[in-house]
């Protein structure tokens, strides 16, 4: 549990640094998201996931 509550501390931290540093490019991807259909956003969203954990076993010595 406690990799776990690490690991969303990280996505919360690297997603508040994009906010922080750049949000006028934030509110720019923001507008185009809401200007993609769902299929693709959903297709997106999955590549990100496998993507994801692929990363993970890779770097936990799947």
């Amino acid at each position: 549990m406690t990799e776990f509550l690490t690991a969303l501390a990280l996505v919360f931290f690297i997603e508040g640094c994009f906010y922080a540093l750049m949000p006028e490019r934030m509110q720019q991807m923001m507008r185009m998201a809401l200007e993609m259909d769902a299929g693709t956003l959903r297709r997106a969203g999955l590549i990100a996931m496998i993507a994801g954990l692929a990363l993970a076993w890779l770097v936990r010595g799947g």
